[in-house]
């Protein structure tokens, strides 16, 4: 099932998700909608908050990116993650995401990251990883926790796009993919 994409101006992605209960929630086909919902919008993450479920898991596909660097990429569902140790000097990288279309801005962060997390099977996991995965990870990892990566974005690039995001806000954005306007947003044609 391909759930619309919640934008910028929900409240569902500013506030912290709840823990997954294994015995309450499909999680094998919950993480099979969210790869579905992501790839139909040529994403390569996406967290639950994202199609307006306040709960602590995402899905990344580094595929995409890793393979333009020769690196084999990683397709993995993580649910209640947490990030234990992070690792090395910030570098610099041009991030966008689903839920705020059409913006992008450079963001900082580690190169390495250590994450305990379960699978979509309910085993669990530590496990390390560097480059580009370690960046979807955490920009992934900051929707469970209710950051946007614009949160990250300071002084005179932070005014900039204060127009843009209220417009994503208000409906008026363009997406090639579904979208859920957020609950005060009316679509303009």
């Amino acid at each position: 099932m391909i759930y619309p994409v919640v934008l910028y101006g929900d409240p569902v992605l500013k506030k912290p998700a709840e823990t997954v209960d294994f015995e309450q929630i499909d999680v094998k086909q919950l993480s099979e909608d969210m790869f579905e919902t992501m790839y139909q919008a040529s994403g390569v993450g996406l967290a639950a908050p994202q199609i307006g479920k306040s709960l602590r898991i995402f899905v990344i596909d580094s595929t995409p990116l890793d393979e333009d660097e020769g690196n084999e990429g990683i397709r993995r569902v993580f649910v209640n993650p947490e990030i234990v140790e992070t690792e090395g000097d910030n570098w610099a990288f041009e991030e966008g995401c689903l839920s705020i279309p059409g913006i992008r801005a450079e963001v900082q962060r580690p190169p390495k990251i250590t994450i305990e997390y379960q699978d979509e099977n309910g085993k669990e996991h530590t496990e390390t990883l560097k480059g580009m995965p370690a960046r979807i990870v955490l920009h992934e990892y900051d929707h469970i926790e209710g950051v946007l990566f614009v949160d990250h974005v300071k002084g005179l690039k932070k005014r900039l796009m204060k127009g843009k995001l209220a417009n994503i806000s208000k409906g008026q954005v363009e997406a090639n993919y579904r979208v859920k306007l957020p609950a005060k947003a009316t679509r303009r044609a």
